[in-house]
């Protein structure tokens, strides 16, 4: 009864807000499990291996596109909002995937790509044709300076200017990533009502939701003003990383749009719809793409992803944004994913990786809003090793050696380490295996009790039977240097959360009135002493 009382005050209400306190897994198509022998993971492979995410007690699997592309952006070069690409599988196939998923209690969230599509989408086709055509302004098209040079400074994500010529129209078009990746002019409410239809079709369809990849670069200054430089520091590997980039995207027009998604996701009943949002004013997006009952349920930030250590200051730093005031939205969070080097490469620092990689699991699941975990990281896998003649990711090739890049992240999913490509294929894959991985695999881990899949198993039930976890407030408490220690709360139910982040041991002893649900890296036997990577959660007594 105790947990009944702590939940939202009526059924309804929590079905309609299951993604409140979520944990979803988030599955790379590409790399996750190949059917037909070709080296590429596919739907069909998704649904034979539901079973597995299921097992780990997850609400929902957020699948990376896997629509119509020629593949420039591995699928983040949509060339059809509405079909599958034949790399991936069918329609049909998507569709069994979803009842199957469906059957076992998982939602699906869908990947959309709103601020742009690849130049072979049939509207970029026929909007480069003239500047007379029905499609003319469904782009961001503009003239070139008097002495032909592109219309701003503004700079693209993989290098170079974020405008290209074409001779077609005698104009630039503007683009925020590759070439290939044309700008939509997504201030056009007849572009706005075509990419409404693309969602519609999903959801028609029964996805649950929907993450919105780039979303804070879907509008642009019309003026085309160039982007101020930013102060001299910090890590510089492109030209993009030079600008203050507040005219080429973080248009305040964007939160009108998000209220248009909103409102038609909400006509469905039920469904979830989560902003990715990057960049040097993230937070502050964040909060206005998510404010209020009429934006996006969540935002999906980056302030862990490409964070090079895991610090108490961080996490503090993501509370007392995210603090829960009065119409501010509900954040998530993810260590791993398929764009940033794996956490427990980023953060290890020499440590055992399968200590830190359980006790980061366990921080991951204590924190307040909804949780990513990225496939392989319930394997606890470390950031593939992949050599330049094997490179396939643009960026990582136009800026290596000074970034790890994403491939190192987008290797093969390791199930069966004694047949080929770890059971990932029968065939050499779109990137390597990593060797370290093969003993790393699913089959091997089911085998082993203490295995990191077993752990992260009991560490998503952990929150999953706490509302506190799941849905609480969330108050930083004082603690030594390298410990972070919080507090979660909801209705009567008062947890304590305390993580060593440091590398050595740290003088902690736990209040009295509190007892031990949850200890990781840590002995019974260790009072006054909290371990390096240990990690509590504690329960107050009842009274």
């Amino acid at each position: 009864m105790t947990a009944q009382i702590l939940e939202l005050p009526t059924a309804a209400a929590h079905a309609a807000e299951w993604w409140r306190g979520a944990v979803v897994y988030q599955v790379y198509p590409r790399s996750f499990a190949d059917t037909n022998g070709d080296g590429v993971g596919d739907l069909k492979g998704i649904t034979d291996h539901l079973e597995h995410i299921a097992s780990l007690g997850v609400d929902a699997i957020w699948l990376s596109p896997f629509f119509t592309s020629p593949m420039k952006d591995f699928g983040y070069d949509v060339a059809d909002y509405c079909d599958v690409d034949p790399i991936f599988g069918t329609l049909a196939d998507f569709d069994a995937l979803i009842e199957k998923a469906h059957r076992l209690g998982l939602k699906i969230i869908t990947d959309l790509v709103f601020s742009h599509t690849s130049d072979e989408h049939a509207w970029f086709r026929e909007s480069r044709q003239s500047r007379t055509n029905p499609k003319a302004d469904w782009y961001v098209w503009a003239d070139a300076k008097a002495d032909g040079s592109p219309p701003s400074n503004w700079q693209s994500v993989f290098g170079g200017p974020a405008w290209t010529w074409d001779a077609r129209r005698g104009q630039y078009y503007m683009h925020n990533f590759l070439p290939e990746q044309p700008q939509l002019n997504v201030h056009s409410p007849v572009v706005q009502n075509a990419l409404l239809d693309a969602a519609r079709f999903w959801l028609d369809r029964g996805v649950d939701g929907f993450r919105f990849d780039a979303i804070n670069f879907s509008m642009h200054d019309p003026k085309l003003t160039d982007n101020p430089p930013l102060p001299a520091g910090g890590k510089r590997t492109r030209p993009f990383d030079f600008q203050d980039k507040i005219h080429n995207q973080s248009q305040p027009e964007i939160a009108d749009f998000l209220a248009r998604i909103r409102a038609l996701t909400d006509s469905y009943g039920g469904r979830f719809s989560v902003a990715e949002v990057g960049g040097d004013h993230a937070e502050r997006e964040m909060q206005a793409f998510t404010a209020g009952d009429d934006h996006l349920n969540s935002a999906y930030g980056f302030l862990y992803l490409y964070a090079p250590a895991l610090k108490a200051a961080l996490v503090r730093e993501g509370a007392e944004v995210w603090h829960g005031r009065d119409g501010q939205g509900w954040p998530s969070w993810t260590f791993s994913n398929h764009d940033a080097p794996r956490a427990v490469s980023r953060w290890v620092e020499g440590r055992d990786p399968r200590a830190f990689a359980e006790m980061a699991m366990l921080l991951l699941m204590c924190l307040r809003g909804n949780v990513f975990v990225y496939q392989g990281e319930e394997l606890g896998l470390p950031q593939s090793e992949v050599p330049f003649d094997r490179l396939v990711d643009p960026e990582a090739i136009a800026n290596w050696p000074q970034t790890l890049g994403r491939d190192g992240a987008r290797t093969p999913m390791p199930w069966t380490a004694d047949k080929p490509q770890a059971g990932f294929s029968t065939v050499e894959p779109w990137l390597p295996v990593d060797a370290r991985h093969v003993a790393l695999s699913v089959d091997r881990q089911e085998a082993d009790p203490t295995s990191m899949l077993n752990a992260t198993r009991r560490l998503i039930a952990l929150r999953k039977s706490h509302p506190a976890l799941m849905r609480g407030d969330m108050q930083m408490q004082n603690a030594p240097a390298d410990v972070v220690c919080f507090e979660r709360t909801l209705g009567a139910e008062r947890l304590m959360c305390v993580f060593n982040l440091g590398h050595q041991p740290a003088a902690w002893t736990a209040p009295s009135g509190w007892r031990v649900l949850e200890a990781v890296n840590v002995e019974a036997g260790s009072a006054g002493v909290l371990p390096a990577m240990a990690g509590l959660v504690l329960a107050a007594d009842a009274g």
